[in-house]
Parts: structure tokens; sequence; C-alpha cells
């Protein structure tokens, strides 16, 4: 088996909830959570601390993936609530991106069940390193900007959307690599590498990262490696895989949560100077040939390599602001009219500010998308997808 476009490491099936403010402000107050209490930081061992982690991210506007001390807390939140069930992962959500454009991907999985089988379209092949099926659900909390949550002692109002993530995912924790990995790899232009972010084991990941290396040891000497940064349950576990793998990364990509973790700051991501300020930093840690940083407001890619990434820069923008506006169904049609939108002028202004600083740095301002019911899951993997685009070949199915 062999594929132009790998992608990996680890795919989930996804509990989307519909958002619903009455129904998290009935269990808050149901809860007595008050506001001094909101925390992002402590376990998640209850459906309390579950509310409160969920509230402290909507007050700061942010996105983040967090630990729950078991997948029956994930189950019995999202009964609460209308849910769908999708397939997640950035590989897997990468992958479904470039189905409706018509382009074939391999997908490395680490765990499998019907929902999988139902739901991968026939674009997609895959090798699975699973043994039984499994069932351990990730929840999807999507909120939108101006959320109201009305606790006992004030409300919590979220200041932009964004997107959640909490599971307790065996599988993708021991992250083990499939047999059949090296065969796919030497078929490939290009490997993307995400999931690891998961795992708690650090002698464990120490030994899937060996592993992994040897997989890639079949890699063409010109396929392009891309390296998916995440929100790490364990940070030092980040520094483990980074400092690993960045000999053979050829793109380094993160979002602005991300960047704003490496630096140990907030960055104001419209003062050009404290982003370029930010890159500087996070380049210094991550040399990479090509680091990516894509936000709401610009995707920018700094290093050596950097200026040879402009059009799959352009196409991962694209690409996620089509998924934001419209979700799941779109065309390449839809791209196109993606396309014609306005770009953000703060966006603009970053970008020009930095590329006069640095010359090796180029970027897209975000498209300008006026929509009442955005997607906010899967933006990033969508970029990822969309970063592919320029070096894939149509799916012949």
């Amino acid at each position: 088996m062999s594929g132009r476009l790998v992608l990996g490491l680890g795919g989930t099936v996804d509990y989307e909830i519909r958002w619903d403010a009455a129904v998290l402000g009935n269990l808050a107050r149901a809860h007595g959570v008050r506001r001094h209490e909101l925390t992002t930081s402590a376990p998640i061992d209850d459906e309390r601390a579950l509310v409160v982690t969920i509230l402290a991210f909507l007050a700061s506007g942010a996105g983040g993936e967090r630990f729950v001390a078991s997948s029956a807390i994930v189950e019995s939140f999202a009964a609460r609530f209308e849910t769908v069930v999708t397939l997640g992962g950035t590989g897997v959500r990468a992958g479904l991106a470039l189905d409706r454009l018509g382009i074939a991907s391999v997908q490395h999985l680490v765990s499998i069940d019907d929902n999988v089988r139902r739901l991968m379209p026939p674009g997609i092949t895959w090798v699975c390193s699973a043994t039984a099926d499994t069932l351990d659900p990730h929840l999807i909390v999507q909120y939108p900007v101006g959320a109201t949550i009305a606790l006992v002692d004030g409300d919590v109002i979220s200041p932009s959307a964004n997107r959640l993530i909490f599971a307790n995912d065996r599988p993708n924790r021991e992250m083990a690599i499939a047999a059949e990995l090296p065969g796919v790899l030497a078929g490939a232009d290009a490997f993307v590498v995400s999931g690891f972010n998961t795992m708690q084991d650090a002698a464990l990941l120490a030994r899937r990262l060996d592993e992994l290396d040897e997989a890639m040891a079949s890699l063409p000497q010109t396929a392009l490696v891309y390296y998916e940064d995440a929100g790490f349950y364990d940070r030092s576990f980040a520094t483990i895989a980074r400092d690993r793998l960045l000999p053979r990364i050829d793109v380094y990509g993160m979002n602005e949560d991300e960047l704003q973790e490496y630096v140990g700051r907030a960055v104001n991501l419209l003062d050009p100077r404290d982003v370029a300020a930010a890159l500087d930093e996070a380049h210094r840690l991550i040399p990479a040939p090509a680091l990516v940083v894509h936000t709401r407001y610009w995707s920018i890619a700094v290093g050596s390599r950097a200026h040879e990434h402009i059009a799959s820069l352009e196409s991962a923008v694209r690409l996620s602001a089509t998924r934001y506006r419209l979700g799941d169904v779109f065309g390449p049609d839809d791209l196109d009219a993606t396309a014609r939108l306005p770009r953000h002028d703060g966006g603009t202004k970053v970008i020009a500010s930095v590329c006069a600083q640095r010359a090796d740095a180029v970027g897209v301002p975000a498209v300008v998308v006026d929509t009442d019911t955005p997607t906010t899951i899967g933006l990033g993997d969508s970029f990822v997808g969309g970063f592919l685009v320029p070096m894939a070949h149509p799916a012949s199915v």
C-alpha cells in the first residue's frame, strides 16, 4: 500500500455537542460554581470540574485540550446536549477536508470501531495499529462570541468564539505505531505527524518516537514532513517530541494558543511588535526550516525555507476559512467563493511589519467571514489539509 499524502498519527471519535447556554448555565448553578473557582489547570475528575474548566476557557476566549479522569464523564455530559458523532484528530480532519476536494490520503490510526468504518469516506484508506475495537469519545465544545452563562455570583461572557476538547483516550495515549507504516511512507509525497500531545508516559513516548523515526527512514528524500503542534497535556512532553523530531521536520505548525504557551505570555495578535517578538522567541526555540503560526487574524511562516510555502499558506487559509463558514459540507467552488471575501486589515498590517523586519518571513491575512453559525472545531486541522493541497493529486475514486 502506498499513498501520496500520509496523515497521522491517531484518529478519534468525537462527540460534538450543540452549544446550549441554558443547559450549561443550569449545570453550573446546580453545581454551585462561582467565578473565583474558574481555572483551566485543575484535574477534571467529575462533571463539576468539567463545567468549571469549560467556563474558565469561555471567560478568556481561549481554546484548548484537557484530559478527563474517565470517558464516563464525557458520556454523561454529552448526553445532556444534542450531540453529533464525527471523526477527529488532526490527520483525519485534514484528510476529510482534502476528500471534499477530491484528494485522497492514507491515515495512520491507533483505534477503530464501527463509527470509524461508517464515517470514513471511500477516498481515505488507512492502516491501524489496534488489535480490537474500542470507543473512547472526545468531547467537543464549540462556543460562540458573546456566549453568556449566568452563575450564582455573576455572568461569564466569552470575548470570542473557540473550541475545547476533553478526552480520556487510551489508544491515543499509547500511540502504537502500525507495522504497515514504513511501507506506506515509502510512497509518500508528504507525511503529517501529530497526536503525541495526549501521551502521559515519558518512557513510552520516547519509545514511540524511536519507532516513528525508524518508519520515517522509508520516506523519499523529497517528501515533506509537516509536524502540527497541539495542546499537550504535559508541556514537558512537547519538548521531548520536538527535540526528537526536529531534524526531520520541514514545516512546524502551531496555532495562537500554542504560540502563547511556548513564549510563556499573552501575545497581542494585532500588535506588530508583539507578534514579531513572539515569532522571534518561538523560532529560536523551534528552529525549523519553516515555522508556521496560524491565527484568527493572520498566518505567518518564518525560517530559511518559509518562502517556498506561500502557495500552501494561501491554500491553508482558504480551506480553514471555508470550514469556518460552511462546516463539513463544501467543495472546490466554495473555496473560490472564500477567496473573493475580504482579508483582515489588522492581519495584513501585522504581516507587512513582520516581513519588513525579517527577510525570511511570509504571511497571508485571514479571511473575514461573517456568519452566525461558525464552525470552530477542526480549523487547524483544515489548515493542515489546505497546506498540502498544492502538492496533492486528485483521487481516482
